[in-house]
């Protein structure tokens, strides 16, 4: 399309929205009704450590959608000189799982409890065993339980919990609910929601503690993908855009959580597909053909969002620290008086670390920032250690520190596929870890033995999914999430796809060895030295 026509499409609302609040930035995506993005916006943001948890305020939430959309409609009116002023459809999505507490004047008790936060073992693990389900530390009900369980004042105030994601659409359009993709990380589902069974058995535990209010009422009601009803409000697009221009009444779209937009925007949502979203955090997503037989910490059943099973391992820790040493040489580059451009800085570091021994140089590194329960690891530190006889290279080093952002999801994917002997020949690969070509693409592959597949949108991320699941809603008549998928955003596209190496295979292994062997340092490391507290 030329920019006229889609300046045109833009003036009468023929495009769908879709906007993600990931942890390090929030980034709206503009698609056309062909599905193609046309424009984008985004807003940097950060987590905090505040008294004892990860954190974003009220505050954070508020001026990051705001900034995010100014940038969103600021690139529409420098591109095709039209005010943004209204969409055919929209949608928000946000990193899943935390903690969100509300009173009956839907005012917050205490503050955002991220899914980084990893202090909520003690409900965990009771609600697993009473499940016989595995509920990871970072689930909205985890969370909820702790909290009855440690007597926070809060809970006597309560009257509802939200995630992220639920509680932006709340803002928006005053419904109190969210997809299925992103119930399931609030409380186990079936095709219908929330597991009855499972209800019924939360309800009388928490009622032995003192909280006697029925969950059904406490979780957000779960909508499927496709589901109509909700609408951008008066005060949602005033909240969206002070400015006044987006006008209310957009159709939205069940929110989702980055793991559903996740699947979506690497068109994995049928069984046997998969993905892997790899940011600040990391996951793997697998659509089961058959629910799996055991129930392992490492693992979480969570939902498509049209409600089908996929087993997730969910890593905290990816980029973070990654970034943090692309930054120090950015550093350097700029004390040498050079052109410190970013991108360039992580295209050289990562190309040279292709270029090193597929051993990393006997170079094992370690990227806890944050606590990692698929390592049983409350708490992390980053660390690194070396093959004192070899030489320190700066490609062995990054080759280490790209293993490491594979690592902790390799302990997790090997019990899917040599405990359970679940099938997964490719997957999808998209987020910032894959910016530069072929080099974490090919370190995944290597590292979990498969084939991996990076589209031409891998780009556009979440914010992109979100935008199809609007879409989908305004758009699918009839059809299936999978086939409108197929046949409308993905007909045509060739993925780009890297297939293990065997000498990277045998790096890797290499690599895991020594890394496995140094976890227990690892953790005594980080209860040592832990600058989180």
């Amino acid at each position: 399309m030329d920019t006229t026509e889609i300046r045109e499409k833009i003036r009468t609302g023929k495009t769908y929205l879709g906007i993600e609040l990931g942890s390090t930035r929030i980034k709206a995506s503009l698609i056309a009704d062909d599905l193609t993005p046309v424009a984008s916006g985004s807003h940097s943001w950060e987590n905090r450590f505040e008294n004892g948890f990860w954190t974003y305020s009220e505050e954070d939430i508020s001026n990051g959608l705001k900034s995010c959309f100014s940038s969103l409609a600021k690139d529409v009116k420098d591109r095709y000189s039209v005010t943004l002023t209204t969409t055919g459809a929209m949608g928000v999505s946000a990193m899943m799982h935390g903690y969100m507490p509300f009173d009956e004047n839907d005012s917050l008790l205490v503050p955002f409890r991220t899914w980084r936060n990893t202090v909520t073992a003690e409900a965990s693990a009771e609600l697993t065993e009473l499940f016989n389900f595995n509920i990871p530390q970072r689930w909205s009900i985890a969370h909820l339980y702790q909290a009855v369980l440690n007597g926070e004042a809060h809970i006597g105030h309560l009257k509802y919990i939200n995630t992220l994601a639920g509680y932006v659409h709340f803002l928006l359009t005053g419904r109190r609910e969210v997809g299925i993709g992103e119930a399931s990380g609030i409380f186990p589902v079936d095709k219908s929601g929330y597991r009855r069974d499972l209800l019924e058995k939360a309800e009388e535990r928490f009622l032995l503690k003192g909280f006697d209010r029925p969950l059904a009422e406490v979780l957000p009601a779960v909508r499927m993908a496709g589901e109509k009803g909700a609408f951008l409000t008066e005060a949602g697009a005033k909240y969206l855009d002070p400015s006044g221009n987006f006008k209310a009444g957009v159709p939205v779209c069940p929110p989702e959580g980055d793991a559903g937009t996740g699947m979506v925007a690497t068109n994995s949502v049928l069984p046997g597909t998969g993905n892997i979203s790899a940011g600040t955090s990391v996951f793997a997503m697998l659509v089961l053909k058959d629910l799996i037989k055991g129930c392992y910490p490492e693992i979480d059943m969570v939902a498509t969002p049209d409600g089908s099973p996929a087993a997730m391992v969910h890593c905290n820790n990816c980029c973070g620290e990654l970034d943090a040493w692309v930054g120090l040489f950015r550093e350097f580059a700029e004390l040498s008086g050079m052109d410190a451009d970013i991108s360039e800085i992580y295209r050289l570091l990562y190309t040279n670390a292709m270029a090193s021994p597929a051993d990393a140089d006997g170079i094992t590194a370690y990227n806890f920032i944050a606590g990692e329960p698929v390592a049983q690891l409350e708490s992390g530190v980053p660390m690194y250690f070396r093959n004192g006889g070899r030489p320190m290279t700066l490609g062995g080093f990054f080759r280490a520190q790209l293993y490491a952002s594979a690592a902790c999801l390799k302990l997790g994917m090997d019990i899917l596929f040599e405990k359970e002997h679940t099938p997964a020949e490719s997957f999808t690969c998209h987020g910032g870890l894959f910016k530069v070509k072929g080099a974490a693409q090919q370190i995944m592959a290597d590292t979990l033995g498969a084939d991996m597949a990076v589209m031409e949108t891998a780009g556009e991320g979440g914010a992109w999914g979100m935008a199809l699941l609007a879409a989908y809603m305004e758009a699918g008549q009839g059809m299936s999430l999978a086939g409108f998928l197929k046949e409308k955003a993905f007909a045509g596209m060739s993925p780009d796809v890297l297939s293990p190496d065997p000498e990277g295979i045998k790096g890797a292994a290499e690599f895991m060895k020594n890394y496995k062997a140094g976890l227990s340092a690892q953790e005594a490391a980080a209860r040592e030295v832990n600058f989180n507290a």
